[in-house]
């Protein structure tokens, strides 16, 4: 489990994340909402080690993310991340992209992580697309080949941070089926979100922060029907 407890952050004077618990189990799905500037994806940044933090713990099955000893590249190949944009070599083809990081990192053999980057990619709908350049794909398909990207390295957790932000409105809803696919098939996932009626559906809980702090977290029934807080009733009402 992805174990969060008391995590400050600053970037120098600016407090980011303030006393920030939480506890992510083994096949469960958290959404996180909130406003921009509220520490949602500064929260991934901390949990995946490419943020430090100034106090606290977070723990990836009990392995201390932040603690000098821990081989963090190592405990990376555990917690996939794909971010708002795919950031895709363009030089190298969907399949070269997908398969970099088994080669490079889990020093797979050419063969075997062209295995695993056909069946990410076929698992996304992007099966026919192996050989194509990234530059020719869509924005919800290059979103998609960064999803399998991150599952190539056979992750046990998931973080997404708003992935589906920078795309055109019709192109969210193939991401988005990707995502539930994911979550049907019981992959542990954190959820940065702007997509409230997606959070709804596929969510086992749903994180509300405001000014870096946790404000609420509950039951999407509870959060979006019968929300306790009112910073949480007045961010809703704003979006819904």
């Amino acid at each position: 489990m992805i174990e969060i407890e008391n995590v400050h952050k600053s970037f120098g004077d600016l407090k980011v994340l303030d006393n920030v618990s939480l506890t992510v189990k083994k096949g469960e799905v958290v959404s996180i909402i909130g406003g921009s500037g509220s520490g949602k994806s500064t929260l991934l940044m901390c949990i995946n080690g490419l943020e430090p933090i100034q106090s606290g713990s977070i723990r990836v099955d009990g392995i201390e993310v932040h603690a000098k000893g821990t081989d963090i590249n190592k405990l990376r190949t555990k917690i996939g991340i794909v971010f708002q944009q795919w950031n895709a070599f363009p030089h190298l083809t969907v399949l070269e992209n997908v398969t970099l990081a088994p080669r490079k990192v889990l020093k797979k053999s050419k063969a075997e992580a062209d295995a695993i980057g056909r069946k990410q990619l076929e698992h996304v709908g992007l099966g026919d697309k192996l050989d194509v350049y990234p530059s020719k794909l869509s924005g919800g398909q290059q979103q998609r080949m960064a999803i399998a990207r991150a599952l190539a390295m056979e992750p046990q957790y998931m973080l997404f941070d708003e992935v589906t932000s920078a795309l055109d409105p019709q192109l969210v809803g193939e991401v988005l089926d990707t995502m539930r696919l994911l979550a049907k098939e019981g992959m542990t996932m954190i959820l940065v979100t702007h997509e409230m009626a997606f959070a709804r559906e596929v969510s086992d809980r749903v994180a509300f922060f405001k000014s870096g702090k946790m404000h609420e977290i509950g039951t999407p029934e509870q959060i979006f029907g019968n929300p306790q807080r009112p910073e949480t009733a007045q961010f809703l009402a704003s979006v819904l």
